[in-house]
């Protein structure tokens, strides 16, 4: 009697056991093809990793560079001049300048050209400077070559302050140094420049601080630039 007790009771301690494994396999069977079919990793990484243009994550050196590159001033920035020569616009540093689009056959240019000179001789030994950028991008208003626009500005209105290459300063084709320009201040209607004489004041440590419409005559703007000079008379 005692052996056929032992024996029922160990044919169902068995039958039990049989019937717990077959339950967690069943449920590891379900979780194994839910995790294969969703194919979602365990743990998910907000974090934005940069990648290189190949999609290869950079590394802390290369991500460093990468920020470390873009331009903060206009001292970064190396442009030519009528000449075709380069010219690293860190030699301007510790100057007060205003940089001008500008133009030989607008409605804009003998006003603009007389003032700019006016402004030029009075404060050029405060440490002014004026670079002029010739752009052919407002009605055609600029077509002659490098040499003809330096003569045009140097003999009619005695410029004699640089006059550089001729550049494109809207659009895919615009110089670097006028994107620069535009993210740094943009215009009442937007980044673009609206025509020929845009003016951008910077101060000495290279930074732009203003910036003026092309129908904005550049002696309105002299408080502003003694303020940069810090000239009081």
């Amino acid at each position: 009697m005692l052996r056929s007790s032992f024996r029922l009771l160990y044919i169902t301690t068995r039958s039990t056991n049989l019937r717990v494994r077959a339950s967690s396999s069943s449920s590891l069977s379900l979780f194994s093809s839910k995790s294969s079919n969703s194919a979602k990793p365990l743990f998910t990484s907000h974090r934005q990793v940069p990648l290189s243009t190949t999609g290869a994550k950079l590394s802390k050196s290369e991500h460093s560079m990468a920020t470390s590159s873009e331009p903060k001033s206009i001292y970064d920035f190396t442009v030519k001049d009528a000449k075709g020569n380069d010219v690293d616009l860190s030699t301007y540093k510790g100057k007060v300048l205003l940089i001008v689009n500008v133009a030989s056959q607008c409605g804009l240019t003998n006003s603009n050209y007389t003032e700019l000179a006016q402004l030029y001789q009075k404060y050029k030994d405060h440490g002014f400077e004026i670079l002029a950028f010739p752009c052919n991008q407002f009605g055609n208003q600029e077509p002659g070559s490098n040499e003809e626009i330096v003569q045009f500005a140097c003999t009619r209105f005695k410029a004699e302050y640089p006059i550089f290459d001729k550049v494109d300063v809207n659009g895919d084709t615009a110089a670097p140094i006028y994107k620069f320009l535009k993210s740094s201040k943009g215009g009442l209607f937007g980044d673009g420049i609206k025509w020929n004489f845009a003016k951008f004041l910077v101060d000495k440590d290279g930074n732009v601080v203003d910036r003026y419409a092309p129908t904005t005559s550049p002696l309105s703007i002299e408080k502003d630039l003694k303020k940069l000079l810090g000239v009081t008379a």
